[in-house]
């Protein structure tokens, strides 16, 4: 019997016509990456486990793809390590390479390894597909590209100025209103000072940024499972639930952190993103989100996310800075900022929303139609000349019947046919059928080079 075809859980194939709309998002981002002096590169889909391993958190580990090693991958194991097993420990001798949870780490690997190669500040973009074995669910896969813009080795707020511009250019570009929300993890390291848990910051973050999804109590919950006192989780409440106007939050907070200066540097970071921003009048709507945390281990300042205003689906796009990435790699001291847009998440929003734009569903441009031998010649030197020209345009490969020819157009969503038989030839006067619209008209070569370019 002949075994049933399928994919893996999480995973898709994609469509000529998905395909199409895909890539008008990927070009969209990177004409816009380009635009503002990025460079691009690519990194292997695999790395070493040890690049990977404790750069995303307890969770983030779980959630890695691990490759068991080729061959004998029982060779480094014994008895021993299955009757008592140590996740990690029996991990690290199973496996040797994972494939990658995102695209920053191994950016920060590929900087530490080119180093001697690299003019700093680096501005790189990539755009690739990452992994993570999570559950799937609407808006969440196991397989997702990602389209990464990130600034190594600068420290300037400038950076972080530009990539919010970026991604209002981007969205305002793809047709989405959406609103990015702005905090900076060391506004939630001074929280975590004052309530007397500066020690248990990475529980504080991974909690906060779950509580639009889980609620306050949840959120609690958690934190009181991680070893937070109450008395602790009660000086929370009041912090994270602050209110009121943009000018009357910082004063409160500034005043709530008075007695913790990382916590007061990282207001003073917020506010000068901020300010830039109000002087450059963005398309779309910022808002400063005490509770935004984003759970990633690596992040040491700015945090960004964005999200979309018409459709609830989750971040399509998040960021931040991170201080001492590479130092893991044996590079210290050098300060990054980057984004990361969701392009399967983007895609479902600019899906649900019906903005994507008629032209991206085109593929050939104009159908020459075959009625035989002789028009077959003439046609094919005619495409040679459409084809230099730019014109994406191809000849039905039979002499079929006129109904399956223009059928195929139309499946297809070929927005003009050409029909040439032997009178054209002769005249070099061609009829040209808009398929929208029906209509028929005589057009000559550069009439029709015309007609189509524009």
């Amino acid at each position: 019997m002949a075994q049933k075809p399928s994919i893996p859980k999480g995973t898709r194939d994609f469509s000529p016509s998905q395909m199409i709309r895909r890539n008008y998002i990927f070009n969209t981002i990177r004409d816009v990456f380009k635009k503002y002096g990025y460079l691009p590169i690519e990194t292997p889909a695999m790395e070493n486990l040890s690049t990977l391993m404790g750069k995303y958190g307890e969770e983030g580990d779980r959630l890695l793809f691990k490759i068991l090693n080729s061959g004998d991958f029982l060779k480094k194991t014994s008895a021993d390590d299955f009757e008592h097993p140590e996740f990690n420990k029996l991990t690290n001798k199973l496996c040797e390479k994972g494939l990658r949870y995102d695209l920053t780490v191994p950016f920060a690997r590929y900087v530490v390894q080119n180093r001697n190669d690299i003019t700093f500040p680096f501005k790189r973009y990539q755009i690739q597909p990452v992994w993570r074995a999570d559950k799937p669910q609407k808006g969440r896969y196991r397989e997702f590209f990602q389209c990464d813009v990130d600034v190594i080795g600068s420290n300037s707020l400038l950076n972080e100025v530009e990539l919010i511009l970026i991604i209002d250019e981007v969205f305002t570009k793809l047709g989405i209103n959406v609103e990015i929300k702005l905090n900076n993890r060391k506004i939630l390291s001074g929280i975590a000072e004052i309530i007397g848990e500066a020690d248990k910051l990475t529980d504080l973050t991974v909690a906060i940024d779950k509580l639009e999804k889980i609620g306050i109590d949840k959120v609690n919950e958690e934190l009181a499972s991680k070893g937070l006192t109450q008395a602790a989780i009660d000086k929370l409440q009041p912090i994270i639930n602050l209110d009121g106007l943009l000018k009357e939050k910082f004063p409160k907070l500034m005043g709530i952190l008075e007695n913790s200066e990382t916590g007061l540097t990282g207001i003073n970071e917020l506010m000068t993103v901020l300010k830039h921003l109000k002087e450059l009048r963005l398309n779309n709507k910022w808002s400063f989100d005490l509770t935004l945390a984003r759970g990633l281990n690596y992040y040491t300042g700015a945090i960004i996310e964005v999200v979309a205003k018409d459709m609830k689906i989750g971040s399509i796009c998040g960021g931040g800075r991170y201080d001492d990435l590479t130092g893991i790699f044996g590079l210290p001291d050098v300060s990054g900022v980057g984004i990361s847009f969701g392009a399967d998440r983007v895609y479902d929003v600019m899906n649900e929303l019906g903005v994507f734009p008629e032209e991206s569903s085109e593929t050939t441009k104009v159908l020459l139609v075959n009625f035989g031998d002789e028009e077959e010649k003439y046609c094919l030197k005619l495409l040679m000349k459409l084809r230099a020209a730019g014109i994406s345009s191809e000849l039905y490969p039979d002499s079929a019947k006129m109904k399956k020819q223009m059928k195929y157009a139309d499946q297809k969503s070929i927005p003009y046919v050409l029909l040439i038989g032997t009178e054209e030839i002769k005249s070099e006067i061609f009829t040209l059928k808009n398929m929208h619209s029906g209509e028929q008209q005589k057009v000559n070569f550069d009439e029709l080079i015309n007609l189509l370019e524009n």
